[in-house]
């Protein structure tokens, strides 16, 4: 027993000109035009989801990420008040200092 695969359509409206030239280009490829069609869009979708999730940034900027990884700044008093509330709410009252001792130990 063979399993069927769904399938999808797609319909394009194209001038005369248009055709032609998918037709020629298709020919010379030695595949169907609908074939060509589907991998001219294939090939199109990915390099435009590849470019839109990819994040560019300078050396300047990588250098300055790859510096506070190594030696991060000392956390403020607005992120110390955070860790000691989200503490709080993970472990409750009893386990807040066990907590700042954690914390102080891995910075």
């Amino acid at each position: 027993m063979s399993a069927t695969q769904e399938r999808g359509r797609i319909t394009a409206r194209v001038s005369s000109a248009v055709a032609e030239l998918l037709h020629e280009a298709a020919d010379l490829a030695g595949t169907t035009m609908n074939n060509f069609v589907v991998q001219a869009a294939l090939k199109e979708a990915h390099r435009v989801i590849d470019r839109e999730k990819a994040i560019h940034i300078s050396k300047d900027d990588a250098a300055m990420l790859l510096e506070l990884l190594d030696n991060p700044p000392a956390p403020n008093a607005a992120l110390t008040r955070a860790f000691e509330r989200y503490m709080k709410e993970k472990y409750g009252e009893e386990n807040r200092s066990a907590g700042q001792d954690a914390r102080h130990e891995s910075v």
